[in-house]
């Protein structure tokens, strides 16, 4: 693709359509600091003054500066100058306008638009006055004469603020770019994959908060050309991991390796199982643990496949492969084409799994949150669960979430997009009765596990499978006999047990999803396509549902 990026319309054009050779695309790319800089929006700023006229000099510094200045010289032409054009950034009011006052403007212009930042000037230095503008919520204030240089700091203080910090952010990104896109394509094993998807999520969450949308869109080129290198490296790796050759720590090893060896007699365990937690979500509620406990290590596992909740928690808390575990408890164990609850026997798992692993025993409880009522249930008890020497609470809302936003318009807009989706977790989980239970728990010394069976993926790109009745419904994996599919959007095992995977059927293959690609059967593909695409899923390969986060914390 030979394409020069100059404007922010032709940005859009390239990210229309995915480059074959994302590398071959990266010298066009690296340009946009030319990018960044043309397509930054303009400041505009409406300045109220009945004498205006006298502020020629400011308002010929500010054009010069790159500002665009509205200027007016009564509160009524600024009100209605504020409700027609939405583009307004900042308001400069004078405070003695004849008729209506600079305070009786800045009410009407907050009642209209509250979040508006409004800088008061003003001649009168009395302390009521001063008083009276910042209880109505003013940003700053500047008394007359105002100089052309208190003007502009006043601006980079209040609106500037975020285009340097997105300046910033863009330049800084630009110098790690390259080396991101060579690493991904220079034979990563499983430590270095972690290594990639937490600088792309470290990078995500910067540029969330600097509001660029072009560096958005790049980022997520770059993560979407990762997820593809990625899937290509599970293809080639996965079954030899299951053949017993040097791999991650992954969810049938996870309790044994990085939770069970940590445990302290003398301090109760506790074990917070989030489903579908992804590490990016991590990272959003990370600064509301550290309030209250103090980070140890912030380590990672791999989730098996499939990255559904039946087979990875079912093998965290088993400690074993879901085929070992359709062995070792063929009552308990049910295939995906078997009527029934596919995880409740997790409690009996993890016990069965404690007493293999501590000879003198360990006393325990499994706690499963489902609903609310469970929720404060759980809030109410916090205290007792240190008397347990190890107590694992499942807590299963963000899985909920997914399933509820795929089904639920109001949730596809509240959560319409990555940046969205982690903020609504944020809402959640500040108000929920576990953040509660966990204040009550910190006050206490205890060690704190906080980890996941797996994450999800938004998808985007459909492809079509064929099936018998007995076929699952899952939209990232598929598990059934004679199965037709796209082969170049899939992982096929067709012998499960190279996989750890029980056999329903003589004839059963497993297919997983690659990258963001969602299956669907041929019968209404459209109103389905339409329907799951952009929905957070999960079953396939992607770093979003298989590199998952595992954070050993203790009180402070």
């Amino acid at each position: 693709m030979d394409t020069k990026v100059k404007n922010s319309d032709h940005l859009g054009n390239i990210f229309a359509v995915r480059p074959a050779n994302f590398t071959a695309f990266t010298g066009d790319v690296l340009n946009f600091p030319q990018i960044t800089n043309q397509y930054m929006d303009q400041i505009t700023i409406l300045w109220a003054d009945d004498e205006i006229d006298l502020l020629k000099p400011q308002l010929l510094f500010l054009e010069k500066k790159g500002y665009e200045v509205i200027t007016v010289t009564n509160g009524h032409d600024a009100l209605d100058e504020s409700a027609e054009n939405k583009d307004i950034d900042i308001v400069f009011l004078d405070e003695s306008m004849p008729g209506l006052t600079g305070l009786e403007t800045l009410a009407k212009l907050k009642e209209k638009r509250p979040h508006l930042p409004v800088v008061m000037i003003t001649k009168n230095e009395a302390e009521n006055v001063m008083e009276e503008a910042l209880g109505s919520q003013i940003t700053d204030y500047l008394i007359k004469p105002v100089n052309p240089n208190q003007i502009l700091l006043t601006l980079k203080k209040i609106v500037d603020n975020k285009r340097l910090v997105r300046e910033k952010t863009s330049s800084d990104y630009q110098q790690e770019f390259r080396q991101i896109i060579m690493d991904i394509n220079s034979g990563l094993d499983y430590e270095s994959w972690v290594d990639i998807y937490k600088r792309i999520i470290s990078w995500e969450l910067k540029i969330d908060q600097s509001d660029s949308t072009a560096m958005s869109d790049i980022l997520a080129m770059q993560k979407q050309e990762a997820n593809s290198a990625f899937s290509k490296y599970v293809i080639n790796t996965y079954e030899q991991w299951m053949d017993g050759e040097e791999g991650p720590v992954m969810s049938d090893t996870l309790l044994r390796s990085k939770v069970f060896p940590n445990i302290d007699r003398e301090v109760p365990t506790v074990l917070l199982l989030l489903d579908n937690l992804r590490f990016d979500q991590w990272k959003i509620l990370e600064p509301m643990f550290r309030e209250l406990f103090r980070i140890e290590e912030e380590d990672y596992f791999y989730s098996i496949l499939p990255t559904s909740t039946q087979y990875s928690r079912n093998a965290i808390f088993a400690g074993m492969m879901p085929a070992n575990i359709a062995k070792r408890f063929p009552k308990q164990w049910l295939n995906d084409n078997e009527e029934g609850g596919k995880n409740r026997h997790e409690s009996d798992f993890l016990t069965d799994l404690i007493d293999r692993t501590f000879r003198e025993g360990l006393r325990h409880e499994y706690v499963k949150v489902t609903n609310v009522n469970y929720a404060k249930q759980m809030e109410d008890r916090a205290l007792n669960y240190l008397n347990n020497e190890f107590t694992v609470i499942v807590y299963n809302f963000i899985d909920m979430l997914s399933h509820a936003r795929t089904e639920m318009e109001v949730l596809k807009e509240l959560a319409g997009d990555e940046k969205a989706y982690r903020s609504l977790t944020k809402s959640w989980f500040q108000n929920s009765p576990l953040y509660g239970a966990l204040q009550k728990l910190a006050e206490r010394d205890i060690q704190l596990v906080v980890t996941t069976d797996h994450g999800t993926i938004r998808v985007n790109t459909p492809s079509k499978v064929i099936g018998d009745r007995e076929t699952t419904t899952n939209l990232r994996y598929k598990v059934g006999r004679n199965l037709q599919y796209e082969r170049k959007d899939v992982l096929a095992v067709r012998d499960p047990e190279k996989a750890g995977l029980p056999r329903p059927n003589v004839s059963s293959t497993f297919i997983f999803a690659k990258e963001d690609i969602f299956f669907l059967y041929p019968n209404n593909y459209n109103y389905y396509h339409n329907y799951y695409k952009n929905t957070f899923q999960h079953g396939g390969i992607s770093l979003e549902e298989m590199i998952c986060p595992v954070i050993r914390m203790r009180s402070r």
